[in-house]
């Protein structure tokens, strides 16, 4: 956790309230992620902001379990806190009507980070089940986002279903987006092949057929450069072959919304405590010898 100055720990720690209209993100609208400040934890996009004109910045929408709401004492309001660390962000209301949404995310300036589009980077990987590989990246510190979808096929749109027959050609994928302030690229392809085999070919565990198959898809020059030399350096560890494509990007499609942090929501189902649960204790090992 981020040492916190004396504003920062009345606010996050003790649920204070910055003085209005003295935020630092007020009245900033850059593209990018809002990040917690105690954590790091990706909380909020810009394209959720919007201008309330109440004094502190305002989100009718959080990114998809990076927030949790809890009842004030007082009975009137809800407070909101970062869903992985518990630092007060500020309280949400609704039927304001400010928005679409009807929603309003009344957050302290100096309960966030701000992270600029400008320095996001993305990479997808494919290493089986989706589910597995989602949930590995999202433990990972400077992964501000992880998205389960599919790749490397020729079908557009594809549906789960689709994806099933082995006829579209795509891989279950995650695209993951990062920090690279804070996550180097070589750190993510480690977490990668150790999330999973890469000398299997079409295939990890159970789960046989070419959407399991091991691939990456690069989105520049430097990335596939960067992956072809460490590919090259690991494969003494290995006893059988790599298989793993590495493939140029041309289309990511998001799968449907119930595969979306699938372990978080069902976390004492049999597949994710026999295959899922595993490869997280093995990854935070990686991450926190």
């Amino acid at each position: 956790m981020k040492k916190l100055t004396l504003q920062e720990e009345n606010v996050i720690l003790y649920k204070g309230t910055e003085p209005p209209f003295s935020g630092e993100y007020n009245d900033h609208f850059e593209a990018g992620t809002y990040l917690c400040k105690r954590c790091d934890a990706p909380l909020y996009l810009s394209d959720d902001k919007f201008r309330s004109s109440c004094g502190w910045p305002s989100f009718d929408d959080a990114i998809q379990g990076a927030v949790k709401r809890i009842p004030d004492p007082d009975g009137t309001r809800t407070e909101i806190q970062c869903a992985r660390c518990g630092a007060h962000l500020g309280h949400v209301f609704k039927g304001e009507n400010l928005t679409q949404k009807n929603l309003r995310h009344c957050v302290n300036s100096v309960s966030l980070k701000f992270i600029p589009k400008s320095d996001i980077c993305s990479i997808i990987l494919g290493g089986g089940c989706f589910w597995c590989i989602e949930a590995v990246f999202k433990i990972v510190p400077g992964v501000l986002s992880v998205t389960p979808g599919y790749a490397g096929g020729t079908t557009e749109n594809p549906t789960y279903e689709q994806l099933c027959t082995g006829k579209t050609g795509h891989a279950e994928v995650v695209e993951v987006k990062y920090n690279p302030n804070r996550l180097s690229l070589e750190k993510i392809a480690e977490v990668f092949f150790a999330a999973h085999d890469p000398t299997t070919l079409n295939r990890q565990g159970n789960d046989v057929g070419t959407q399991y198959r091991s691939i990456i898809l690069y989105n520049s020059k430097e990335q596939k450069n960067v992956l072809e030399k460490l590919i090259k350096e690991i494969r003494a560890d290995y006893e059988a072959p790599i298989v793993t494509e590495l493939v140029p990007l041309e289309a990511f499609y998001p799968a449907e919304d119930y595969h979306k942090d699938y372990f978080e929501k069902n976390p004492q189902q049999t597949y994710c405590q026999v295959v899922i649960a595993p490869k997280i204790n093995k990854i935070q090992k990686l991450l926190y010898p």
